[in-house]
C-alpha cells in the first residue's frame, strides 16, 4: 500500500467565525449554515456547491435535501452532476461512509503546501501501512482480528493511526468481550489521494505470492 499525495481540505472557516457563537463548531446543522430561498436562481448544483463549500464537516445527502426541499434521489444526481464538472478542476467531491465534502485535486498538493508553508505530509511507518491496508480492505475490523493477521501485537500502531485521524472507532462487535471496531475516515481518503474507498487497488493475492517467490530466486507457483 504505497502512499499518494494527500489532499486538502476546502474550509473557507477559520476559527474566528466560531469564536463569537454561542453553537460550537460541532452542533452546526445545515439549517444553521444556509437557508437558501425557493426563488433562488441559482442551479440545484450551483446550490449544492454552496452548501459543502461551508459545510464544517462531511454532511450527507439526506441533510442536503432537507436544506433544499428535495428528494435525495434529486441530490443524488446533483452531486453526480458536480464530479463531472470538477473532474479537471482544482477541487474535488469526495466520498466516504455514505457523506460527502469537497476536498482539493491532490495533483494541487505540493503547490498548496508551498502556499501555505505546510511541511511534507508525514510518511507512515511499514507496520502502520500494514496495518491500515487490513483495516482499509476488511473494515470494519477489531484488533484482535489485526493482530491475527499481522502475527504480532498492533496496539501501538493503531493508537498511532487514530492519533493522525486515519482511523476511527465506529462501535463494538458482538461476542465475548464485545471489541471495539475500526473503520477508515475521509482523512485516510484524503492521505492516498483517493475520492472514495472504490478507488483502492484491487488484492491480488496469488500475484503477491507469486512475486515474493521470484524475488527470492524461486519460480514455482503456489496452487491448492
Amino acid at each position: 500500500m504505497h502512499t499518494r499525495t494527500p489532499f486538502f481540505r476546502v474550509n473557507p472557516c477559520d476559527g474566528k467565525r466560531y469564536q463569537n457563537d454561542k453553537k460550537s463548531k460541532a452542533h452546526y446543522s445545515m439549517s444553521d449554515i444556509i437557508q437558501p430561498k425557493p426563488e433562488s436562481p441559482l442551479s440545484l448544483t450551483a446550490l449544492i456547491e454552496a452548501l459543502l463549500f461551508v459545510a464544517p464537516e462531511p454532511v450527507t445527502p439526506g441533510q442536503l435535501a432537507r436544506v433544499l426541499n428535495l428528494t435525495n434521489r434529486q441530490i443524488e444526481k446533483g452531486l453526480e452532476e458536480i464530479e463531472l464538472l470538477y473532474q479537471d478542476r482544482g477541487v474535488r467531491l469526495q466520498r466516504h461512509d455514505g457523506r460527502v465534502r469537497l476536498t482539493t485535486s491532490p495533483e494541487a498538493a505540493h503547490y498548496i503546501e508551498f502556499f501555505l508553508g505546510l511541511e511534507a505530509t508525514s510518511q507512515l511507518s511499514r507496520a502502520a501501512l500494514e496495518t491500515l491496508a487490513i483495516i482499509a480492505y476488511q473494515q470494519p475490523v477489531t484488533r484482535p482480528y489485526v493482530d491475527s493477521v499481522r502475527g504480532v501485537n498492533s496496539d501501538s500502531v493503531m493508537k498511532n493511526l487514530l492519533s493522525k485521524g486515519v482511523i476511527q472507532e465506529i462501535g463494538r462487535a458482538e461476542g465475548a468481550g464485545r471489541p471495539i471496531l475500526y473503520s477508515t475516515t475521509p482523512e485516510f481518503l484524503s492521505h492516498f489521494g483517493l475520492i472514495s474507498l472504490a478507488e483502492l487497488p484491487p488484492l491480488n493475492i496469488e500475484n503477491n505470492i507469486n512475486n515474493n517467490h521470484k524475488e527470492n530466486g524461486e519460480t514455482k507457483i503456489l496452487k491448492e
